[in-house]
């Protein structure tokens, strides 16, 4: 063998040796990504800061805290429950990172999209449907009998006021943001709404359950729109959940976790209604020492649908009222939703999947 023929010979068992070398480096380069990868989406929030209201549309969350079931889920994660009385209120608080994720309604949710330009939340479960609608003092039998009649809301721009504002437009009547109009609209929370209609200061209001039932029970109000029967299939977001984009990104499997609680509290009221009604009324009891009736609890409870579907097309519809009344400016709602977790867990339950479509 020649000389040059064994230099070529050693020449390309360097190279060998270097490739090898390099492709062994780099794949111990790509399984050290792929496992911080890996750790990345196992790793585990130390806490979980949680918003809910005190109110029976948010019972699922009320009985998760009450039961202990958030807490059996989310494991090493701390729970640490916030509670708030506005919508308004829990969408600040998630914008400047004073919670990762709360229970709230679907018009603050599009206005913290809006607000935040798609950036700060995203909506990752349904929650509650129904139970709201107009009740009104006898002798308004019409739309026309609310011409010059005064008619509260919870709050200028909350859901329920959105609905009433979007129902009177389809009537024919207008009702403008200063109390003016066909129908004079006045913005109060609900306590002061039941309050205000015993007294005669007002005719009507359009608000949620618990007080839509009290309303009935305790001052015989009569029902002129049951809100459920304007809505396909008489199904319509009341109430659903919401985690903060920031917290999504870096802690899936907390939120996974999160979504595992939710999915068993609405398993819990499904299967175990009486008690999960007193689980539900024992937390509000908890947190404002003012527990419901039972007769009203039990009329609420069976106005309400607590289901893990966040019935996409009735957000993207109150939207569109919402801008038809002068309450929203055109917004592109698009990604709000990721159903992904919630849809993993459902499949693996063997529970039909839920859908993002305005459809």
């Amino acid at each position: 063998m020649s000389s040059r023929t064994i230099r070529a010979l050693a020449l390309a068992s360097a190279a060998l040796v270097a490739t090898t070398a390099l492709a062994a480096c780099g794949s111990k380069e790509e399984e050290k990504t792929a496992a911080e990868a890996a750790a990345g989406n196992a790793a585990e929030a130390p806490a979980i800061k949680l918003g809910y209201f005190p109110n029976i549309t948010h019972a699922p969350a009320l009985v998760g805290v009450n039961k202990k079931i958030f807490e059996e889920k989310l494991g090493s994660t701390k729970l640490e429950a916030t509670t708030f009385n506005a919508g308004p209120a829990a969408i600040e608080a998630l914008l400047s990172g004073a919670i990762d994720a709360t229970y709230i309604g679907p018009n603050p949710a599009i206005n913290g999209w809006s607000k935040s330009k798609g950036e700060a939340l995203k909506i990752i479960a349904g929650s509650t449907s129904g139970g709201a609608g107009l009740v009104v003092k006898e002798g308004i039998n019409t739309p026309a009998d609310l011409k010059g009649k005064k008619i509260a809301t919870p709050q200028l721009g909350n859901t329920q006021d959105v609905a009433l504002r979007a129902w009177l437009k389809s009537n024919g009547l207008n009702a403008d943001t200063s109390g003016g109009g066909d129908v004079s609209i006045l913005p109060q929370d609900n306590a002061t709404a039941v309050q205000a209609f015993a007294q005669g200061t007002i005719d009507g209001a359009w608000v949620p359950e618990p007080n839509y039932s009290k309303l009935i029970l305790e001052s015989k109000a009569k029902v002129l729109v049951d809100e459920k029967t304007l809505w396909p299939n008489q199904d319509f977001v009341t109430t659903h959940l919401i985690v903060s984009q920031k917290f999504l990104k870096e802690y899936p499997g907390t939120v996974k976790k999160l979504l595992q609680g939710h999915i068993a509290s609405v398993k819990y009221i499904k299967d175990n209604n009486a008690d999960a009604q007193k689980a539900a009324n024992a937390q509000i009891e908890a947190l404002t020492s003012k527990p419901l009736k039972d007769e009203i609890l039990t009329a609420a409870f069976a106005n309400l649908k607590f289901t893990y579907d966040p019935i996409a097309p009735s957000l993207f519809t109150s939207a569109k009222h919402a801008e038809e009344v002068g309450l929203l400016d055109p917004v592109d709602l698009k990604g709000i939703y990721d159903l992904t977790l919630l849809n993993e867990l459902l499949k693996a339950d063997g529970q039909a999947e839920v859908s993002d479509s305005a459809a």
